[in-house]
């Protein structure tokens, strides 16, 4: 083999190493770093006298038809009300969302109604400077908190050393309304618990986390993954710790469709690549295990579809020999099996190794999308609410095998 196929091979093996290992090999070398370095302590609950005062953010763009339910949900939080603001923040909406919310005024439901849509995170900067809690409790119009979740995130905060909690979702299936929560959703709780232990919990979930109002980083307005970047950027700016606690629990309908599931990972494949601009610094060692994290979970996992690519160039410059021949064979019928995954249905034991396949190529084809939108320029900050249910019900592929593919994307 000449110093070109030398050089082809080596980084063909280098390509699929970096999948493997961040995949399946990162997980194992996480859990033994926690089980040997990590932190198993939690807080006690903290008396009613104690609780500091807490707002609760939600920020809407055209919600009229859970932000009712939303409101209501908050009200049945276990939390002192004198201490507990409610704040909705409208951004733009130009259906009933803002009348809705009116109606609570004199609940003690505060509206911050911005006539503007500007996207997501110009309307949490704009928003943060009118709460008045000590802790900003973020949240979504389409998000139901369990009634102890905000003790729970709070109780946190009694070390001086935790700028922000974040809570666990559990996601529903949107027609039966049980627990949909698919494998890749719970491998990627198993890490998130793992990585919390160690100290380098890697951002948070919007849909309900919690940080210290002074510790809140104005970020650009076009932001796409705010609730990853915020407390990360917390963190490089101030050194603070990121908690992840289970007990902190949040609901929310799985997508209904993966065809729509699939277009918000592409937009979150474009955040994914605009946040390094933001925090590459946490890739210095310096940062401890968080760089190590980083990489291993994140940087590795954004490269992934450009391994993929890599893997099937170099294969085809290397077909000359027999074993990279049947490599290429066995990538080809990787791709085949991974399409037939899309169309099989769920719940049969036997297909579950083809829709995890399908899985593992829609997530890399949407970060790849996702690059190239990236690149292609700004507009991703605007949001639009995801199709309900009952948004639904009466499109043509509402009982395809899709529905259920969703939640097991879902991150």
């Amino acid at each position: 083999m000449d110093t070109f196929h030398t050089i082809a091979a080596l980084t063909l093996w280098l390509c699929i190493a970096g999948i493997v290992y961040a995949y399946a090999i990162y997980p194992a070398v996480l859990w033994i770093l926690a089980r040997q370095f990590g932190s198993h302590a939690e807080p006690a609950p903290t008396p009613d006298a104690d609780l500091p005062f807490v707002s609760l953010l939600i920020a809407a763009h055209n919600e009229a038809a859970v932000i009712q339910q939303r409101i209501e949900n908050a009200f049945n939080l276990d939390y002192p009300r004198e201490k507990l603001e409610i704040v909705i923040a409208s951004d733009g909406s130009n259906d009933a969302t803002a009348e809705i919310v009116r109606r609570y005024a004199d609940r003690g439901v505060r509206l911050l109604d911005y006539s503007v849509q500007r996207g997501k995170a110009a309307v949490l900067n704009s928003a943060m400077k009118e709460t008045r809690g000590r802790i900003i409790v973020l949240s979504d119009a389409n998000t139901f908190t369990d009634p102890g979740a905000v003790r729970s995130l709070i109780r946190w905060f009694a070390d001086p050393g935790v700028g922000a909690v974040c809570g666990r979702l559990i996601l529903t299936d949107p027609h039966s309304g049980k627990n949909a929560d698919g494998m890749y959703w719970r491998y990627e709780t198993f890490l998130k618990r793992l990585e919390s232990r160690l100290g380098a919990l890697l951002g948070s979930n919007g849909a309900i986390y919690a940080i210290r109002t002074e510790l809140f980083p104005e970020i650009p307005d076009g932001t796409i993954v705010e609730d990853f970047v915020i407390p990360l950027l917390a963190r490089l700016q101030t050194g603070c710790r990121i908690i992840y606690d289970e007990s902190a629990v949040a609901r929310e309908q799985s997508a209904p469709d993966i065809r729509g599931e699939f277009r918000r990972r592409v937009r979150i494949g474009a955040g994914d690549w605009q946040a390094v601009s933001m925090l590459w610094p946490l890739l210095n060692p310096r940062q401890g295990w968080v760089a190590f994290t980083f990489f291993s979970h994140k940087v590795l996992r954004w490269l992934g579809p450009f391994f993929l690519l890599a893997a099937i160039v170099l294969n085809l410059l290397l077909l000359g020999s027999r074993f990279y021949a049947d490599m290429g064979l066995a990538q080809l019928s990787g791709y085949s099996v991974a399409l037939l995954g899309a169309a099989v249905p769920k719940g049969v034991p036997a297909w579950k190794p083809l829709r995890l396949a399908s899985l593992f190529m829609s997530m890399n084809l949407a970060l790849l999308f996702g690059f190239f939108r990236f690149i292609k320029g700004p507009g991703g900050g605007m949001w639009k609410p995801t199709r309900r249910a009952e948004a639904i019900e009466r499109a043509p592929d509402t009982d395809s095998p899709d529905a259920a593919l969703a939640a097991e994307i879902a991150e």
